[in-house]
């Protein structure tokens, strides 16, 4: 198969580390000491005046791409921190975990080195398991929690009652980490209410990004989406006590509505649930500014969004 003559995907890159930059943050590497290393885009000059902000990603690529569209949003207003998670951008490690667990405490990790004692966080899919370990294990860290599109409140046995439309956990990281850029197009498809017309695009394109930004630790990035549902109860997810915002595409296919609706009703009061309607999973980018208006309301104004989840009665899942 062909291959592009310049890299497309490098050339975001470089744009999105331009943005970063640009936007006050500068690129850092913590060795944490026992097999793992973690990257995290911290402020240049850190203001005690302001709060601390960790953005954390979820699948699909890194910090920069996930963040990209945000970033300058944000930094105005808090000392932001970016990591990259283990096995993504710069982060890797020998270690065996594969847990959000172990993902938690390596960023908890990188803030100490950083000196930071209270942050709020905004988890984005696979990103919010580990910002809401985080808080559970936390709870005089982290201040405020921001959940986005993330199924926390799954329970294994989900996968085999139909609330997924992949059931299969090979074929979702087959999807997840794709390897063939019909597979990319499929994961694009899955997180997209209306996905960009990928398939007019030269293949070489698309392999372009899958080498550029899926082929290293692509065995871990798979365990890491098997780790995510074993043995999962909704019976043994802690309540956290922090004030929570839940912001879900309306139409999000990777973790269905009704998982939002699930984590308001663990969470009760202490939490709220606001619905980004005509988006999918993929809302940071097809809704950015509705999904900039709902963080600051929150997180800066310290407000309450107007919450205007649709009604549940239409999802198929049982009640828990």
């Amino acid at each position: 198969m062909s291959q592009c003559l310049f890299s497309i995907t490098e050339t975001r890159n470089r744009c999105y580390r331009s943005a970063f930059s640009g936007s006050g943050l500068r690129s850092t590497v913590t060795d944490l000491k026992d097999g793992t290393v973690m990257h995290c885009w911290v402020p240049k000059a850190r203001r005690e005046a302001k709060p601390n902000l960790v953005l954390i990603h979820g699948f699909g690529a890194n910090a920069l791409w996930q963040w990209g569209h945000l970033i300058r949003h944000v930094t105005p207003h808090f000392n932001v921190y970016v990591p990259d998670l283990v096995f993504f951008g710069g982060s890797y490690s020998s270690r065996p975990e594969r847990s959000e667990r172990f993902q938690a405490e390596c960023v908890v990790r990188v803030m100490e080195a950083q000196g930071v004692r209270r942050v709020s966080l905004v988890g984005f899919s696979y990103g919010g398991f580990v910002g809401y370990c985080m808080a559970a294990m936390c709870g005089e860290v982290v201040e405020r929690v921001v959940v986005c599109g993330s199924g926390v409140c799954m329970e294994e046995r989900d996968l085999k009652e139909g609330l997924f439309p992949v059931t299969d956990l090979d074929e979702a990281a087959n999807i997840l980490v794709p390897r063939t850029p019909n597979k990319l197009v499929q994961l694009v498809r899955y997180t997209f209410f209306k996905p960009p017309p990928l398939t007019w695009l030269p293949s070489c394109f698309l392999l372009d990004f899958i080498e550029t930004m899926c082929r290293d630790y692509e065995q871990e990035k798979r365990e890491l989406i098997k780790a995510i549902a074993k043995d999962r109860k909704l019976s043994d997810l802690p309540k956290i006590s922090q004030p929570t915002l839940i912001i879900w595409g309306e139409h999000d296919r990777v973790f269905p509505l009704e998982l939002g609706h699930r984590l308001k009703r663990h969470l009760g009061d202490n939490a709220q649930l606001v619905v980004i309607k005509n988006a999918g999973h993929a809302f940071n980018v097809e809704k950015v500014k509705e999904f900039c208006s709902i963080l600051k309301s929150y997180l800066v104004d310290l407000q309450l969004p107007q919450e205007n989840s649709p009604s549940n009665r239409q999802n198929n899942s049982n009640p828990v």
